[in-house]
């Protein structure tokens, strides 16, 4: 009965590819066949710190990770951002949550082995602030991290930190602008659970101002090992 009625609501409600944004062919996949080669992969090298593709495969870090100072240990992408902005923004802006499944399942295939290297306590995902949240509806980055949670049995918590100012649109701002944009902008709201490592999941890593403001509130909280996963980042130089 629950297999008929999860067909039933395929067939009245189709899953939307993740990639083209039409009804999933064949109706029970994640992705049409003929877009699933689309998303492009991250491929090596990669830069040992951020996890961004670079040009040179004698270079280590990309010239950011090399002039600048994360307050993360490490981090990974899967797909490079020019392959799947429209899909992500669609997946933010449009309600597409049912995409986190797609992306989930490629994540948790494709960079399995970096999870499981990083032996994590808990996924945590970057907070919205209350009024995006509103108007939004949903975090994406939380309905990411709830799925790629039961992919690999790490748990997620949600509420451990909070976003409390409203801080303007990243995207139109410099990395110096970035950095003090988010230097107040999120909290700690629980410390009654106690982490040694976590993964911070987001949809996008650009300059990794919003990784290390969220990783600096859970150092002081005692963390001692912070990584991430997002979607898509873009190349390194």
């Amino acid at each position: 009965m629950i297999s008929f009625l999860n067909t039933l609501l395929t067939w009245l409600y189709p899953r939307r590819c993740p990639v083209c944004d039409e009804p999933v062919k064949p109706y029970h996949a994640l992705v049409c066949n003929e877009c699933a080669d689309v998303p492009a992969l991250v491929e090596p090298p990669f830069c040992m710190k951020c996890g961004k593709h670079l040009a040179r495969e004698e270079k280590e870090y990309c010239s950011d990770c090399a002039s600048h100072t994360h307050l993360y240990d490490r981090g990974r992408a899967l797909f490079s951002y020019k392959s799947v902005s429209d899909s992500i923004a669609r997946f933010k802006y449009r309600g597409r949550q049912e995409y986190a499944a797609y992306y989930a399942a490629r994540m948790a295939e494709g960079l399995s082995g970096f999870i499981r290297a990083c032996r994590a306590d808990a996924l945590i995902p970057v907070p919205l602030h209350k009024s995006k949240l509103k108007a939004r509806g949903y975090n994406q980055a939380e309905v990411l991290a709830e799925e790629l949670s039961a992919l690999t049995g790490i748990p997620m918590f949600p509420d451990l930190i909070e976003r409390v100012e409203k801080t303007a649109p990243m995207k139109d701002l410099s990395a110096a602008e970035r950095q003090n944009n988010l230097k107040r902008a999120f909290k700690i709201r629980r410390n009654d659970v106690k982490l040694s490592t976590i993964i911070i999941i987001d949809d996008i890593y650009t300059t990794g101002s919003t990784i290390d403001a969220v990783s600096r509130e859970f150092k002081k909280a005692g963390v001692k090992r912070i990584y991430f996963l997002t979607l898509a980042i873009g190349r390194g130089t």
